[in-house]
């Protein structure tokens, strides 16, 4: 596990996860832990270094 800092495309807040290392390629939604809305998050990892991270909003 690793934990990534981002800024919440909702509020703005800077914030951290722990994303799964374990896993190359992941995509999944995980509400902000300031703001409460969720954030769909895409992780791309190769041979255990992060390659890609997104967090998009999702519009209620």
């Amino acid at each position: 596990m690793n934990e990534h800092s981002f800024q919440c495309p909702h509020c703005w807040e800077h914030i951290s996860m722990l994303l799964d290392d374990s896993v190359v390629f992941q995509k999944y939604i995980e509400d902000c832990e300031v703001c409460c809305n969720p954030i769909e998050l895409t992780v791309q990892y190769l041979e255990g270094e992060l390659t890609s991270f997104e967090a998009n909003s999702i519009e209620q």
